[in-house]
């Protein structure tokens, strides 16, 4: 099964793939949709509630954040140790991982 489609990729019954992304440079107001760029990094929350993650990729030179927030607390762990080896990949070939045997 791809990452993308994963049941327990959710929050509140909403799924939680792909992340919303906002730009971290001041003066500049875009936001690409869906899977793009290259994933820079990944980050747990620094406090409660430790239930998702932060990614930052960079498209088109601009970097960018994105949260991921997940029910599953199990779950989001292993996502997260997952995708932080995945650094310096594309956002869409992630996406495409089967994880059905790796989570």
């Amino acid at each position: 099964m791809e990452l993308r489609a994963h049941p327990l990729m959710t929050y509140r019954g909403i799924r939680s793939w792909p992340p919303s992304w906002h730009c971290l440079e001041a003066g500049i107001h875009r936001h690409p949709k869906g899977e793009v760029g290259v994933l820079k990094d990944v980050r747990y929350p620094r406090m409660n509630p430790y239930n998702g993650c932060f990614l930052l990729m960079e498209y088109n030179r601009i970097e960018y954040m994105g949260c991921l927030l997940i029910d599953d607390l199990a779950f989001c762990r292993q996502l997260t140790n997952l995708l932080q080896h995945h650094r310096g990949h594309p956002i869409q070939e992630i996406a495409a991982l089967d994880i059905s045997h790796t989570l």
